[in-house]
């Protein structure tokens, strides 16, 4: 299952209280995990240069049909500034029709907590 590594735009100041959302995606079909597969990259830059945005990263199982997110932000208003804008938002739209299923969690950290644990993650959702 690839899995990219944990990326850090943005410091966070030390033991400030982050907000950290996960997400998990199931496509319908194959065909939309591969859409899903293709569009990343774009998302990724983004994420990778977004205000507000503290740490990524993503695992993939296309052949399930399945993706998680895991992201630490500056509040829930920087993560909302994210998906709304860029290449995310158009993203988002454009493969809603392909999700068979969609889950989101999130909750806060300090800063010390960083990076995340995927097994938490995994956990809570």
């Amino acid at each position: 299952m690839p899995t990219l590594p944990w990326t850090v735009p943005n410091e966070p100041p030390q033991g400030a209280e982050v907000y950290v959302f996960a997400s998990r995606f199931e496509t319908r079909t194959r065909w939309g995990a591969l859409k899903f597969f293709a569009r990343t990259p774009a998302v990724w830059r983004q994420v990778s240069k977004a205000p507000g945005a503290y740490g990524a990263t993503l695992k993939a199982a296309p052949l399930r049909r399945t993706f998680w997110t895991l992201s630490a932000w500056e509040s829930p208003a920087a993560l909302k500034a994210f998906a709304r804008s860029g290449t995310h938002a158009p993203t988002a739209r454009g493969l809603g029709p392909q999700m068979r299923d969609a889950k989101f969690v999130s909750w806060t950290v300090t800063a010390d907590d960083l990076p995340l644990d995927w097994a938490e993650a995994l956990r809570r959702l």
